[in-house]
């Protein structure tokens, strides 16, 4: 009999408060996962999210109180008009940042921040300015959405539109282009990418199946900043089976190619 793989049990508790403004939500979940070939492991996430408003002013805090309490991120922003003003007063360690494209094994820097943006109307078009001298001209053309920001040397320009029942995007960022086209035939919705992934996501008896597939990619160069060489990553490919109850629970269950693995996934939320 193949061996379960993993199995997963989440609950997650929301809840709001009137009281000054005041809102508290927060999520807690343990997970099992025997990690095919590696060792098994037993993970534990319990998060709490503080937010208020006074006015046109919000506040927002994130902290991770699974161990020992740590603040994640602290934010606030104000709008008078069409000016904004907001403030990342979080210092994050992103040190131990992982991606598709490699993660840094030291911290970036001081990351706290005050942006002052303006957003003013002109005919269809909306322009925006932020204090690192960007400047952002978005809006939606005969069906065709397009955002342009100037910026030094690094200009980006992000399209969409749907056309002949396909939605399509393309974004130029600093001449190096990437593009999305998806499409519904028969109730399955199929999306093909620049970076050669495909997915097609249908319904069955109701279950609602996922495929995706991931094609080969290149690894992040070996540098001070990565953990990882510039070796290829392989193609790999997941099947996902979900399945919604009726009683606000969730059912799923995912093969992964890559390390031939089987997820189960039971969660309930409210």
């Amino acid at each position: 009999m193949k061996k379960l793989i993993a199995l997963f049990a989440v609950s997650a508790v929301a809840s709001t408060s009137a009281v000054a403004g005041v809102a508290l939500s927060g999520a807690a979940s343990v997970s099992y996962d025997d990690n095919g070939s590696s060792p098994s492991a037993t993970s534990y996430d319990a998060d709490l999210t503080i937010s208020g408003s006074a006015g046109a002013t919000t506040f927002t805090s994130t902290m991770d109180i699974d161990a020992a309490a740590t603040v994640t991120g602290t934010s606030m922003a104000t709008t008078i008009g069409p000016l904004t003003v907001s403030a990342d007063m979080f210092n994050e360690d992103d040190a131990a940042t992982v991606s598709t494209t490699g993660g840094l094994i030291a911290d970036s820097g001081d990351n706290r921040s005050v942006t002052v943006s303006l957003d003013a109307p002109i005919g269809d078009a909306t322009i925006g300015l932020d204090n690192s001298g960007d400047v952002t001209v978005s809006g939606t053309f005969s069906g065709v959405t397009v955002s342009h920001t100037v910026k030094n040397g690094a200009d980006k320009t992000v399209g969409s539109a749907s056309i002949a029942g396909m939605d399509v995007s393309l974004t130029n960022d600093a001449g190096s282009s990437s593009w999305t086209i998806g499409t519904t035939v028969a109730g399955t919705a199929v999306t093909v990418g620049s970076d050669k992934s495909i997915s097609a996501v249908f319904g069955v008896t109701g279950n609602t199946v996922t495929v995706k597939h991931v094609a080969e990619r290149a690894s992040a160069a070996s540098t001070i900043t990565t953990k990882y060489s510039t070796a290829q990553k392989d193609a790999y490919t997941t099947i996902a089976i979900a399945r919604d109850l009726t009683s606000g629970a969730a059912l799923a269950a995912t093969y992964n190619t890559f390390d031939s693995s089987l997820t189960l996934k039971a969660s309930v939320a409210f």
